[in-house]
């Protein structure tokens, strides 16, 4: 039976990897493997050198669970690798990055400009963006809450003090919402700072305003959506893979009154309006070959079992033409047609 272990807030189940809790950083060892696994595809293989040492990886905590699996995956493929990821966050990763402390960051939100610039200035070049799978966050309320929906002004007087939406006023109390059928304050609930996801709702859900001082953080989505689970009058936002049956999610309400929920096809097409890209930025030289073990990396996660993996974590995978674009970005080999 496979191990669980709790990671920034999230149970991640997989096959005796050593965990160092301390630091937070995770060593998946590559030695004495399972046999191979074939990924569709035979990408960079040809002559290719076979990779051998340790991938280190720093940034989101929200893709820890999914780059842990790719690093199991790959574990079959290749018994000389192993995978050690520092899960901290992604505002970890573009430091990291830059400082030139590892050659691939992990991230759940764009960069900054800023954080761009910093990079460039450094190694005279910029940073090389992927786009590893797709994601959504969610609101979330106590499953026996009555609430079906919520427009943005609303949304951001609940977790707003600036209620740059639109919103006249604070929503601090249930009856506000509910006509009396829920009584009580409103419990908000959200992510740390360090977040991709905390930056991702400040911009997109209160309009680039500033959170209440009484919303509570959390280090990780599975910790937010437990606490919404265990209180009724909870609310709280959480990346789409950590849903649980103790919570239901709100439809968000446009301009027009049109609910939107998060469906994959919608999240895939960008359409549910908190949708959002699970990045990996990479540190590569322009014109240069990515060394072997960060090219055997990326290789799997722009494969179809790559994306399985992603939709087996509940994210959304990426159309196969969107794979063989950033495939030829960085020089693998086209994924094969798929036969009628």
């Amino acid at each position: 039976m496979p191990a669980a272990t709790a990671v920034q807030g999230q149970t991640i189940r997989k096959r005796a990897i050593p965990v160092c809790l301390g630091m937070c950083l995770l060593l998946l060892s590559m030695v004495g493997a399972s046999p191979v696994l074939a990924h569709d595809t035979e990408a960079g293989r040809a002559g290719a050198e076979e990779p051998v040492g340790t991938l280190g990886t720093v940034g989101s905590d929200t893709m820890a669970g999914l780059m842990l699996r790719w690093g199991e995956h790959l574990a079959r493929e290749h018994p000389g690798m192993r995978l050690q990821l520092k899960a901290s966050g992604s505002a970890s990763a573009p430091p990291a990055l830059t400082a030139g402390t590892t050659l691939l960051g992990p991230m759940s939100r764009p960069m900054t400009d800023d954080e761009r610039v910093a990079f460039e200035r450094r190694h005279g070049y910029p940073v090389e963006s992927l786009v590893v799978a797709r994601d959504a966050l969610v609101v979330v309320v106590h499953r026996h809450n009555p609430l079906a929906s919520l427009s943005l002004a609303e949304l951001d007087a609940i977790f707003s003090e600036t209620r740059r939406c639109g919103g006249e006023a604070g929503l601090r109390r249930w009856s506000s919402l509910l006509d009396g059928t829920l009584q009580g304050l409103i419990a908000p609930h959200g992510r740390n700072a360090v977040s991709g996801t905390h930056e991702l709702f400040r911009r997109e859900a209160l309009c680039n305003g500033a959170f209440r001082p009484q919303v509570r953080e959390h280090p990780g989505s599975a910790a937010v959506v437990s606490a919404v689970s265990a209180d009724p009058r909870a609310i709280g936002y959480a990346g789409l893979n950590h849903l649980t049956p103790g919570v239901k999610t709100l439809a968000l309400r446009d301009a027009q009154g049109v609910e939107h929920r998060p469906q994959p096809e919608a999240v895939r097409r960008g359409d549910y309006p908190f949708s959002r890209d699970l990045r990996l930025y990479v540190n590569r030289p322009p014109g240069e070959s990515l060394p072997a073990v960060e090219r055997a990396f990326i290789d799997l996660v722009l494969s179809p079992a790559g994306q399985a993996v992603a939709e087996e974590l509940g994210f959304v995978a990426l159309p196969r033409e969107e794979l063989n674009r950033q495939r030829r970005q960085l020089g693998l080999e086209a994924l094969p047609a798929v036969q009628p």
